[in-house]
């Protein structure tokens, strides 16, 4: 149960940090800011999907709950690593840059056009880099919240 708990917070904030990078890099690039989780609707939708700028359930609903689910099994992965123990918060950055990293060479390396996140659609590669980067800040922030202190231990005496 615990394994399950840190899976879904390190997943949910990692998602919600993410998408809000996504929301403020579509903007920086002039886009809708809502273009990028639109476009993760693709794998239903098709391309079209990542130009679509307006909210909606089709797109907008679908894609961020595509997204969610995809940084929830990235934490259940990393949360599997970590095994619950406590860990300095470097430790956290670099693993989440690690399993961040994973994530963008099995999406865009791995995995069919079809099921990528579809990000390429509306945004540059810079952009894109910079969204997994605030994927990883978010599965070390979750990770912050779930796992106990590293200095918790180190009581005075």
């Amino acid at each position: 149960m615990r394994l399950l708990f840190r899976t879904a917070v390190t997943g949910s904030i990692a998602s919600l940090v993410s998408a809000s990078a996504l929301m403020l890099l579509a903007r920086g690039e002039g886009k809708g800011p809502l273009q990028p989780l639109n476009a993760t609707s693709h794998w239903l939708q098709g391309d079209r999907a990542g130009h679509v700028k307006r909210g909606d359930i089709a797109h907008t609903a679908v894609g961020f709950l595509t997204h969610h689910a995809s940084a929830i099994f990235w934490a259940l992965l990393l949360e599997r690593f970590w095994g619950g123990g406590a860990r300095p918060a470097p430790a956290l950055l670099r693993d989440g840059f690690a399993m961040s990293a994973l994530a963008a060479a099995v999406d865009y390396g791995l995995t069919p056009k079809r099921l990528t996140p579809g990000w390429e659609i509306p945004l540059s590669t810079r952009s894109m880099i910079l969204a997994y980067g605030a994927l990883a800040v978010g599965f070390a922030a979750g990770a912050v919240v779930t796992h106990r202190p590293f200095n918790e231990n180190k009581r005075p005496g």
